[in-house]
């Protein structure tokens, strides 16, 4: 069992474990289109989230380093006790949750996906990657709901939403995963079909074959975002219902784009006037969704 007062690395980096602030997302992390009183709970909890998927993914620790870090983290955010630095965010939330008057599984159940990637787990089938999604992205959205006061109805297609999110960023990744972690995200059963080794992701240009197995990625991607399609019209809290409007915008805005960019040659990223525009067209449709 491992002890919640685990210190960092001797050789830790700027704020251990830091890769990727709000900032770097592909996504709004506590916009302003969200009601200000509650942005800092947001924040609290995406700190959580974002300390331990870096934890996750540092190429420096071992999976049982991982594991240890992982534990410690949860047993913070359940006794409220650290004595180190780096468990502040666990705090932090656990005071946001006691304000809010929400519960901790969102965060516990997100833990529990880091933890089976600390473990370099793969998924075999499209089905094991949308039970990892279960657990790494919609409890954010799930969050998200709860702390605007949302009922049950939109969960559904929140769960729709935040995993084609996460499906998009694994394919963002997926030359930088497999390269920096041996990790993927694909289904592995998809490569065999396609005739193809996974070992193809070190290649820094997509063949035909490649092309299409991304392609089918995106196509079940699209899938998932037609479901979330639903979403803005079934919450009721003005504020995160333009927010859900636009991040679903920029989601099928980057899933276009990861059409004809190809992930193996650079990470595919939304430019800012795209990024813009399809803002723009989100909180126009929110505006019209009730």
């Amino acid at each position: 069992m491992a002890d919640f007062n685990i210190a960092p690395p001797t050789a830790a980096k700027p704020g251990p474990f830091a890769r990727k602030s709000a900032d770097e997302e592909n996504f709004p992390v506590a916009s302003r289109l969200l009601p200000r009183h509650l942005r800092p709970h947001i924040m609290a909890f995406y700190r959580f989230v974002r300390l331990a998927d870096d934890i996750a993914d540092d190429p420096g620790l071992e999976p049982e380093n991982k594991l240890a870090y992982l534990d410690a983290l949860e047993k913070s955010l359940s006794s409220g006790q650290a004595k180190h630095p780096y468990q502040r965010p666990a705090l932090d939330l656990r005071q946001s949750l006691a304000v809010t008057g929400l519960s901790d599984r969102h965060a516990r159940q997100v833990l529990r996906a880091f933890r089976r990637d600390a473990m370099g787990a793969r998924c075999q089938t499209w089905s094991d990657l949308i039970l990892y999604c279960r657990f790494s992205a919609n409890p954010v959205g799930r969050y998200l709901l709860d702390l605007h006061g949302e009922g049950a109805e939109a969960g559904p297609a929140a769960d729709a939403l935040s995993s084609a999110l996460q499906v998009l960023n694994h394919l963002q990744d997926v030359r930088d995963d497999w390269m920096e972690l041996g990790r993927c995200y694909i289904p592995l059963s998809w490569f065999d079909e396609a005739g193809i080794s996974i070992e193809r992701l070190v290649e820094t240009r997509s063949d035909a074959k490649m092309r299409a197995l991304f392609d089918r990625v995106l196509d079940n991607v699209d899938q998932l975002l037609d479901r979330a399609s639903a979403l803005p019209g079934l919450i009721r809290h003005r504020n995160l219902r333009l927010e859900a409007a636009v991040i679903l915008s920029l989601a099928h805005a980057l899933s276009r784009r990861l059409r004809v960019r190809d992930p193996l040659r650079a990470r595919v990223a939304l430019p800012l006037h795209v990024k813009l525009f399809a803002s723009a067209r989100g909180i126009a449709r929110g505006l019209r969704s009730r």
